[in-house]
């Protein structure tokens, strides 16, 4: 019996979007899944954006899995910082700190999956026309003022000053009190800004292959999403992000040379029988290959001699034939749609049964196992036919 197979669907997996509105400040968030062969547990997005703002300027201070970007937007004070004002009256930061879904779709199936963001930080070089009047600071502003933390860096001179603050999960408002009057001959103002920010992707091995697209909208100013208070005024008043996720999936089968000639034998081979007359109970092989899988896959069968039990051999006058029996037991890393281990599940041509890598699978063996059971056996041996053959096309499919 030859055994061939197919493979289809190298896999290829883009989030993309491009949804910004006219004359909002457009920001691109991009990231990329590959699976890795030298750490095959790693089911996670690496996100290439490149580092703006704080994280580029100063990367020593940015842990694992924080990320920042420069952001396109000036604010300038509309009215004069009265010496004690109240909170929205002055200097104040409220960000987007809370995690907020964005939706993604893939561009051909329709598919969604969920793509989760929060802002960590905020930072800019505050500037004025004039040096400010002395004291009007309590704290200089590389001191963060609750809930805002400590950003590691602070610099400038009388008329700039660069910080950077941190900002915990659900912050509130962050504040700073003039004890001074700043009038608005001082042209007080924020420029070179940006923020940090987390990210939490879906699970690269569960998406489809293709390019999803998506888009996160924050609204700028009094009330809003990026709050600065009532005095400091953007000069836009939206930010939209637009993601790119990236997802290079890996579906190889090897079979070894000569593994697609399948010869079905009784156990112990036909001496058994022909030597010392024990009857076969059944005819088998069991085929090894190799497979490498990222993302989801099905199997099923073409039938080269086809009856209606499924995919056979038959004599060469084709009046003698057999059922045969096909199943696939996969290595572990590899599960059924339900995660089950996949342990001898049959395979047939009408159901295309799911699998689901847990982990990337780089070259891991698996089985194809083929039987003839004891009644279709009993039935060769007293057709007395001496050779019955077919061929059975098995099909990996990663275009699920």
């Amino acid at each position: 019996m030859n055994l061939a197979k197919k493979v289809k669907g190298l896999c290829a997996l883009i989030l993309t979007g491009f949804m910004t509105s006219a004359g909002a400040a457009s920001l691109e968030i991009t990231a990329l899944f590959q699976p890795d062969p030298a750490n095959p547990s790693h089911n996670e997005f690496v996100n290439k954006t490149p580092q703006g703002g704080y994280c580029g300027g100063h990367p020593e201070y940015c842990e694992d899995g924080v990320f920042s970007i420069d952001l396109p937007l000036r604010f300038r004070s509309v009215a004069p910082i009265e010496a004690l004002h109240d909170e929205r009256q002055g200097p104040m930061f409220r960000v987007p700190s809370s995690w907020r879904d964005v939706r993604v779709i893939h561009d051909e199936t329709g598919e969604e999956e969920t793509v989760r963001m929060r802002v960590n930080g905020i930072g800019a070089a505050y500037t004025n026309k004039v040096p400010l009047p002395e004291g009007v600071w309590q704290l200089a502003w590389v001191y963060a003022p609750a809930p805002c933390r400590y950003g590691g860096v602070g610099f400038g001179n009388q008329t700039y000053f660069a910080f950077f603050w941190r900002v915990p999960l659900d912050a509130g408002t962050c504040s700073k009190q003039a004890q001074k009057t700043i009038d608005q001959s001082y042209d007080f103002a924020y420029r070179d800004m940006g923020f940090s920010y987390q990210l939490i992707t879906p699970n690269p091995l569960k998406m489809s292959s293709g390019t999803y697209r998506g888009v996160m909208n924050y609204s700028v100013g009094p009330g809003r999403d990026f709050d600065m208070g009532d005095v400091m005024v953007p000069d836009d008043d939206l930010i939209s992000i637009d993601f790119t996720l990236n997802v290079q999936h890996t579906m190889k089968v090897d079979i070894p040379p000569g593994g697609s000639k399948v010869i079905l034998e009784p156990q112990g081979g036909w001496q058994t029988w022909l030597g010392h007359g024990r009857k076969p109970v059944r005819l088998y092989r069991d085929q090894t290959f190799n497979i490498s899988a990222s993302s989801r896959f099905t199997m099923k069968l073409e039938c080269g001699v086809d009856y209606e039990q499924g995919c056979g051999i038959r004599s060469s006058n084709s009046l003698y034939g057999a059922i045969v029996n096909v199943s696939v037991s996969l290595p572990d890393g590899l599960t059924s749609d339900s995660g089950q281990p996949v342990r001898r599940m049959p395979l047939s041509r009408s159901v295309s049964p799911v699998f689901q890598p847990g982990v990337y699978v780089d070259r891991k063996p698996g089985t194809l196992h083929f039987e003839i059971d004891e009644s279709f056996t009993d039935w060769l041996i007293i057709a007395k036919q001496q050779h019955y053959k077919g061929d059975i096309t098995v099909i990996w499919d990663s275009e699920v």
